[in-house]
């Protein structure tokens, strides 16, 4: 009896020494924490206070990471991340194009900004229509009588298409122009589910939906080769065209073709940097030493800081954005705002909201929020998703309807892409617009079960049991009958006909018309508009004016709605991500970042399939052609 009390009392003691060093740490971590924040938010505020205050200067934009519509979440601790784990958040730091957007123009109107300095050999890249938005403003920027200069050491094809903005493009003796085309690339699964003898179980409609292809092919059907041709050979003449016209030359001096490439290049001995010269994709090649002693001539030398004079966009967006921010707010009667803006980005399901995912809960409690506000006067529904669940796209569809029966008008931006379930949820808009390289269409339905009755087998597992119907007798370990295969594909067809009534009821037209341009055919915003589907081409300006005319709104104020964290969740966001980014992507060390991007978005999709019907509409094609 005595042993068994003495093993009772060390081992209390060791739960209460344990619990105690527990609390320890958790207060120790939290001190510590505390401290450092303290600290880096005083070296962070000097040298913004040093960097806003003390002289005129270039706005440098030096973008690091995407550049998407919305940022995961609001980041109080934005700066001081990049300060300490700037090296890991090139490779993941998201950018808000919005705040991007209204900083250029608010320099446009800033006395201290005398000019614009493109910096971006650490952004990643963006979609065409959202780096058409940064140019429009890069070019009323110009037109002001500011001037643009951009630097680096060389520039991948979304940098340059910025690049191509400026005044005058610099590089490095060594560098290079990566324009090189677009693709898309994907990977198919087929041969491996038959290794792993997983049985996959696919239902569909439309010829061209291809989102399930990666699990019954081992490479891209003609009907998917057939139409990525081309969208992508058109998004591809339309970047083509714009740098032309940017850089006063032609589509051909920019790409002549692999042929005269190689050609032109055994002329220049294989330097890129003559190469880039005489096809005039580049103004001068410069050292780094020599383009900061150019830019140092243009706005002035900082001795303390030993760089010319400039201030970060960073910076800029967390000092004079929210300053600009705070006075609209104090001269507005209305603190909310009457145009709520509401952004679907990513995609679409049902449950919490990650970077990269619509949640329909959250987007349609913000659409019902905006609902039930009397100040809202209209809603503009930014799309940039490439669908999802049609259960998800469904319930966000539904809002929208109960929106526009209160009479508040829904004007639809969409951005990069809008397609499928992405498409869905833009059927009860008032008003859509696109951009012309916009992706959107993908008008189609499908579903996808796996089962495992045959990997079970081949180790000696089996299912057995009773069930009342043959219904009941379906599950993952035994596979599919067909009385389930065609009630699975009786709900494909009836949903992709429901598909076919809202878009046919939004264009006035008839399901046989909409059902020729479907079929789960992509369509870039300017084809788009030839075959009715949007209303006109423009983009997110274009948008605030229509609903701001069809609510009658004389002075608008926008309303950004966007989920909020509390300080806890918003702590333990940045503690994790970043150690995420500490830590690198194994895959990167095998593969080029845009496969990484195609194997990540494939992951994303294939992880959050969770439709209770296993029903989506979802355009696995409309992303990375970059």
């Amino acid at each position: 009896m005595k042993n068994i009390c003495n093993v009772i009392a060390i081992t209390l003691k060791f739960i209460w020494k344990l619990i105690n060093f527990i609390r320890q740490f958790i207060i120790n971590f939290i001190c510590f924490f505390l401290i450092f924040i303290a600290i880096t938010t005083y070296f962070a505020y000097k040298n913004s206070k040093k960097s806003i205050n003390q002289y005129n200067y270039a706005l440098l934009i030096d973008l690091q990471g995407i550049i998407v519509d919305q940022v995961s979440i609001h980041n109080p601790f934005n700066k001081i991340s990049r300060e300490l784990f700037n090296s890991s958040n090139k490779i993941i730091q998201e950018n808000s194009l919005f705040d991007i957007v209204k900083a250029i123009y608010l320099a446009i109107n800033d006395d201290k900004i005398t000019g614009i300095v493109l910096h971006l050999d650490n952004l990643i890249g963006s979609d065409q229509p959202s780096l058409q938005y940064i140019g429009k403003a890069l070019t009323k920027f110009k037109q002001s009588g500011k001037p643009i200069y951009a630097i680096g050491d060389s520039y991948n094809q979304s940098q340059y298409y910025l690049a191509s903005f400026a005044n005058k493009i610099y590089m490095s003796p060594y560098g290079n122009i990566g324009i090189y085309g677009f693709s898309t690339n994907k990977f198919y699964y087929k041969k491996l589910l038959n290794n792993l003898k997983i049985n996959s179980h696919i239902f569909r409609v439309g010829t061209y939906k291809s989102a399930v292809e990666p699990f019954i092919r081992s490479n891209i059907s003609p009907e998917a080769r057939e139409v990525d041709k081309v969208w992508i050979g058109s998004l591809w003449n339309h970047y083509l065209s714009t740098i032309a016209e940017n850089r006063q030359t032609t589509p051909d001096n920019i790409f002549p073709g692999v042929d005269k490439l190689i050609k032109e290049m055994k002329k220049v001995n294989g330097d890129n940097a003559k190469y880039a010269v005489k096809q005039k994709l580049v103004d001068y090649i410069f050292t780094d030493a020599d383009i900061e002693k150019e830019l140092s001539k243009k706005f002035g030398w900082n001795n303390k800081y030993q760089h010319f004079n400039y201030i970060s966009i960073y910076d800029y967006i967390n000092k004079r954005l929210q300053k600009s921010q705070l006075i609209q707010q104090k001269q507005s009667n209305n603190k909310s705002g009457n145009i709520a803006i509401i952004i679907a980005q990513g995609i679409i399901i049902d449950g919490p909201q990650e970077p990269g995912i619509t949640s329909s809960e959250i987007t349609v409690s913000q659409i019902r929020k905006a609902r039930l506000d009397p100040n809202i006067k209209a809603i503009v529904l930014r799309i940039n998703s490439p669908g999802g669940s049609v259960t998800a796209s469904e319930k966000i569809r539904n809002e929208l309807i109960a929106t526009r029966n209160d009479n508040k008008p829904i004007v639809v931006s969409m951005g990069g892409i809008a397609a499928s379930g992405g498409y869905w949820i833009s059927t009860p808009a008032n008003y859509i617009f696109a951009s012309p390289t916009t992706l959107t269409g993908s008008i189609g339905i499908f579903g996808i079960i796996n089962t495992l009755e045959k990997s079970l087998d081949t180790i000696g597992i089996y299912t057995d049991g009773i069930s009342t119907t043959p219904l009941a007798d379906i599950s993952i370990t035994k596979g599919i009958n067909k009385y389930f295969t065609n009630i699975m594909q009786i709900t494909i067809e009836k949903s992709y006909y429901t598909f076919l009534k809202y878009v046919a009821k939004a264009r006035h037209k008839t399901p046989i018309e909409i059902d020729k341009i479907a079929q789960g055919r992509i369509w870039i915003g300017s084809d788009a508009l030839e075959n009715g589907l949007i209303d006109k081409l423009g983009d997110f300006d274009s948008a605030v004016n229509k609903a701001a005319e069809l609510a009658k709104i004389v002075e608008p104020s926008l309303y950004w709605m966007q989920q909020e964290r509390s300080f806890i969740e918003q702590l333990i966001f940045e503690i994790t991500s970043n150690i995420e980014n500490i830590i690198p992507n194994t895959l990167q060390l095998f593969f080029p970042k845009k496969t990484v991007n195609n194997i990540n978005q494939q992951i994303k999709f294939y992880k959050h399939m969770n439709d209770p019907q296993n029903l989506y509409a979802f355009c696995l094609d409309c992303n990375n052609y970059f």
